[in-house]
């Protein structure tokens, strides 16, 4: 059976505003590796679109100025990926992906019962769900050492606590540490 893997960027307080991280070229590393070592992604709307925003090959061809070299792995990592998307607004998607409607936990159980090397999950309301659902075999938080005091906090109302066991631990150039877990 795949496992279900989610990662995540958050502040030492929580905050997972895709703003106030430290993006540089251990994290897009690391982001690239993750995905490369997922056979899908499964994307909530706004991560999808927010993605496909960012990381998709433009039709020239070539990547837009502003991408550093060093991102290029990673964006071509994820512009190549099959892409699953959980929505009820998006009528259709187009960035080799397809939606996905109906019974999220049958969809998710089905498709870690395919064989591969694990299915990726992207989205903070998705993520919730799934961990609701007890369906994230793997959590990867990637901790920016930064305080910023606002915005989203990962895993508010969550019903229920979650043990997990350490499998992993990842520094960083600028103090970031990628930090991974199993359930209990």
């Amino acid at each position: 059976m795949r496992p279900l893997r989610f990662s995540l960027n958050v502040t030492l307080d929580g905050c997972y505003d895709h703003t106030v991280g430290i993006a540089d070229e251990d994290l897009h590393r690391n982001a690239m590796e993750y995905i490369a070592g997922c056979d899908d992604l499964l994307f909530g709307r706004v991560t999808y679109q927010m993605m496909e925003e960012a990381w998709r090959m433009p039709p020239s061809g070539k990547w837009p100025d502003w991408m550093a070299p060093w991102m290029h792995p990673f964006a071509q990592t994820i512009d190549a990926a099959k892409k699953y998307v959980v929505t009820s607004k998006l009528k259709e998607v187009d960035w080799n992906a397809e939606i996905v409607r109906g019974d999220l936990e049958a969809f998710v159980q089905q498709l870690k019962q395919q064989p591969g090397k694990g299915i990726g999950v992207g989205g903070v309301q998705l993520a919730m769900a799934l961990t609701e659902l007890g369906l994230i075999d793997e959590y990867q938080f990637v901790v920016h050492p930064r305080i910023v005091g606002r915005g989203p906090t990962l895993f508010a109302g969550l019903s229920k606590m979650v043990d997990l066991k350490l499998v992993g631990r990842e520094e960083f150039g600028s103090g970031a540490v990628a930090l991974r877990y199993v359930l209990r």
